[in-house]
């Protein structure tokens, strides 16, 4: 049954609006800070996004942002702002667990290289999200510290495997939070959460200090409510400091793939994907992949090889320290010949030149996020439009795409079926990220 969940402070907030308030002395990172905490303290116990909260940590670094404003000293846009981490990243003095038995006594002794930018830029972290173990996973619900849950039904996924951080940003705990996406796993929990995840480019932010999944496919991303507030995280994450963008999405030419093509899709789910892209300005038509299979293949050789490399001491020593759910993906994985992994990174080479070839037509690409929405916490297989599925191909199908490609990928709110929310894609070239979140800030300001 959907329950109406209560909101946290930032719920109705932007990161722009907070920044403005700051400098204007509205509001103070100390009182943000506080703010951040008691809406963690009042929703967290039903949602399990947060691992670990630093209440002690946020307010020093609340008390520094407020001594440097008052000094004249300005780090930036995220000046003073409440940011949460998942708990793949490394922050000094604090645990890194990886959502695993594993590692459930890690405590990190130096800051990744994204959280170093994030505390240059003056942010203030409270936290560590929930994540689904070792990242391996799009559903968010298999993890040492238990499932994190959809603040808009609670028996419900985050989707993953930055759970947490899309459910934190969502329910108004924070207004900015970091997650990695390897297949899509900032996307998938943007769409399931309804708020934007957007992964950049291919290294654009950097990963050192983040446990690996996939080297090849793994990404650093950002959740917010807005377009507009991920383009902020962005680019103090990809050391980008210009903070005026010269786009506004007021036109732009868009490819739509028939996300049938990739896997069976809900017709609500497409229709409302696609009916997102209806506005003034917006040429969309169809286009066609020509090889679908080569994704498929190209992702599947990578990302099980890869992962397989990084925990197969771990399997063979230490299997019953797994979830069941990870422990029989890795089991799986182990199938995977090398050579199987060296087809997989030519077959990468040819969807790369496809997406490439299709971008030289449109200025973006779209489809929806996800095949269907946000499934019941623990359930493995669905039916879609008659169709059998694991619930893993369902998330995980159409955001791969990006993953392979390395290009920039945003997932939008594009409406709900029920009380659940429908995610749209939108992916551009290297080089036009402020097209791209322009494109998509003009589709969540119009969506129901």
């Amino acid at each position: 049954m959907t329950q109406q969940r209560p909101a946290g402070f930032f719920a109705d907030r932007t990161i722009g609006g907070l920044a403005a308030q700051l400098r204007a002395a509205e509001v103070t990172a100390v009182e943000l800070a506080r703010a951040a905490l008691a809406s963690i303290e009042e929703l967290d116990g039903e949602l399990n996004a947060f691992v670990t909260v630093d209440r002690d940590g946020a307010l020093k670094a609340a008390e520094k942002a407020d001594a440097e404003l008052a000094e004249g000293r300005d780090r930036g846009p995220l000046h003073g702002i409440p940011v949460a981490v998942k708990d793949i990243i490394d922050v000094a003095d604090l645990p890194t667990t990886m959502g695993s038995a594993h590692f459930a006594a890690k405590v990190s002794t130096s800051d990744a290289e994204c959280v170093t930018r994030l505390r240059d830029g003056g942010a203030v972290l409270v936290g560590k999200t929930t994540t689904h173990e070792f990242a391996f996973g799009p559903t968010g619900d298999s993890s040492h510290q238990g499932p994190s849950r959809n603040p808009h039904d609670l028996s419900r996924v985050t989707g993953g495997s930055s759970g947490g951080s899309g459910a934190a940003v969502a329910a108004g705990m924070v207004p900015l939070a970091l997650g990695t996406d390897t297949g899509g796993s900032v996307r998938i929990p943007a769409a399931m959460c309804g708020v934007v995840g957007f992964k950049p480019a291919f290294n654009a932010i950097p990963a050192g200090g983040v446990f690996p999944l996939s080297q090849s496919l793994d990404h650093v991303g950002v959740l917010a409510r807005t377009p507009q507030d991920c383009r902020t995280g962005y680019r103090v994450l990809a050391g980008l400091r210009d903070t005026v963008s010269r786009e506004a999405g007021e036109t732009a030419s868009i490819g739509w793939i028939d996300p049938g093509t990739l896997h069976p899709t809900d017709p609500d789910v497409a229709r409302i994907a696609r009916a997102a892209l209806d506005l003034d300005g917006l040429v969309v038509r169809d286009v066609e992949l020509r090889d679908p299979a080569v994704l498929h293949k190209a992702f599947a050789g990578i990302q099980n090889s890869e992962a397989y490399a990084i925990h197969a001491e771990r399997v063979a020593q230490n299997p019953r320290l797994f979830t069941p759910d990870v422990l029989g993906r890795l089991e799986e994985a182990a199938k995977t010949a090398g050579w199987q992994h060296v087809r997989a990174l030519a077959a990468r080479d040819l969807w790369r030149a496809e997406i490439d070839g299709l971008l030289t037509r449109v200025d973006l690409l779209a489809l929806p996020t996800t095949c269907a929405v946000a499934p019941a916490i623990g359930r493995r297989e669905i039916e879609i439009d008659g169709v059998a599925a694991t619930v893993r191909s369902a998330l995980v199908s159409l955001t791969k795409t990006w993953n392979v490609a390395g290009i920039p990928a945003v997932s939008v709110p594009a409406g709900t079926i029920g009380d659940l929310p429908v995610g749209v894609q939108l992916a551009c070239r290297p080089g036009r990220e402020d097209l791209l979140l322009a494109v998509a800030a003009r589709i969540a300001d119009a969506a129901p």
